[in-house]
């Protein structure tokens, strides 16, 4: 066993079972253990490194900020967030945007702010104001968050926790419509279910959904912390199917890899209700965060990085798919956001990711059935292609694989 490895064990909280493998350096979708073994990072962090480890022109840009200013609370302004809120505004359409680190924190935020508007802008009864969330949903791991969560391990010994949150079934409009009430304030849902498995809802969904809240007089936020900033091939995944929600919550690529930066964007009525003192963040749109979201924002136009994950994910999904083996049950996804499910009796995905780490992939698995494919934005071709035949090489160890026509993605 590896010497950090032993220590981790040792020191740290038994809150993560990580890979076997203590990653020592990183460059560009490739990452190097302490052997110096190389290896295809094809999970990005969950996103948060969608340009890629240490993408230059994101490392001069924190160099260049750190060494003139980091953090100095929002007790007074900076000449870096401005910009960021503006160019945020912009790419999502929104009036105003709020910064914050984690995107769980910013998923908070869109709470708080959701209740105050069902009071002062809806005429909810005080105390009364309701959140509709979806099965499967995974928006962060606050007390309250998981308060509302589906997932068994995420929820259990954790509470008591926060009323105020009906949880429907993930994908039914139908189910959404019945559970509104005059007390709902907003409905939060991922446009793209990561964490349950990459579960894509039904054609259509997102828009009637759209609609029912809009009849309804209930906000709709949108939590994009994994599948926004180019993920699935659009901008943002909730434009698909051409929805602009009430709020939209980003996170993960926004800080390019390199730090936690997030954010909650609204309309101008919903994020008009915060005054002074009501919500705040030491190191939220700190000036060294904004600086290294910028720079990401404008690599992420500049590289056309959208338009790649849309190709890319187009050929990963056909290839996958075109893999015949009687462990996997499906493959779905969208753009460069892709889940293998498998037969967890024939193939546990824990036991897949460790398979496909001695291929030189690096993945993870979730809920024991699925296996998750999310290489950065900046993967080329060959590399992806190179990953793709690992893969196959790994399934092969758990039953027979044949090639068969592919499938449209």
């Amino acid at each position: 066993m590896s010497d950090m490895i032993a220590r981790e064990r040792r020191y740290g909280a038994a809150n993560y079972d990580p890979l076997p493998v203590v990653m020592v350096r990183g460059q560009g979708p490739w990452l190097w253990d302490e052997a110096g073994r190389r290896y295809l990072d094809m999970l990005s962090a969950y996103s948060a490194v969608s340009f890629g480890h240490g993408h230059p022109r994101l490392v001069a840009a924190l160099e260049a900020q750190a060494g003139r200013l980091a953090v100095t609370s929002r007790a007074c302004h900076t000449d870096r967030l401005p910009p960021l809120l503006e160019r945020l505004c912009r790419i999502t359409g929104m009036d105003r945007a709020l910064p914050m680190n984690s995107g769980a924190e910013a998923v908070e935020t869109a709470i708080k702010c959701a209740r105050k508007w069902a009071y002062v802008e809806k005429g909810v009864g005080a105390g009364r104001a309701r959140i509709v969330a979806c099965q499967g949903n995974f928006h962060g791991r606050t007390t309250t968050l998981v308060g509302f969560s589906s997932e068994r391990q995420y929820h259990r010994d954790f509470g008591p926790y926060a009323e105020g949150f009906d949880v429907i079934a993930y994908g039914d409009a139908r189910a959404l419509e019945a559970a509104i009430t005059p007390d709902t304030a907003a409905f939060l849902v991922e446009p793209l279910q990561g964490e349950a498995g990459i579960v894509v809802p039904p054609e259509g969904y997102l828009n009637a959904c759209a609609r029912i809240c809009a009849e309804r007089g209930v906000l709709l936020i949108l939590d994009e912390v994994q599948t926004g900033l180019g993920r699935t091939g659009r901008l943002f995944a909730c434009e698909h199917e051409g929805v602009k929600p009430d709020g939209i919550i980003l996170g993960k690529a926004l800080g390019g890899g390199l730090l936690p930066v997030s954010a909650f964007c609204a309309r101008e009525n919903v994020m008009g209700v915060f005054r002074p003192g009501d919500h705040g963040s030491t190191f939220g749109g700190n000036a060294l965060a904004a600086a290294v979201a910028l720079e990401a924002l404008d690599v992420l136009e500049e590289e056309h990085l959208a338009e790649r994950a849309a190709h890319l994910g187009t050929r990963l999904l056909e290839r996958l798919r075109a893999l015949s083996s009687p462990v996997v049950r499906d493959v779905r996804g969208k753009g460069l956001l892709v889940g293998i499910e498998l037969d967890p009796e024939r193939a546990p995905a824990r036991r897949f990711v460790e398979a496909l780490l001695t291929h030189g992939i690096l993945s993870k698995d979730t809920h024991g059935t699925v296996a998750r494919f999310a290489p950065p934005l900046v993967i080329s071709e060959a590399d992806l292609d190179w990953g793709i035949e690992r893969i196959r090489e790994t399934l092969r160890e758990f039953g027979p694989v044949h090639e068969k026509a592919a499938a449209p993605a």
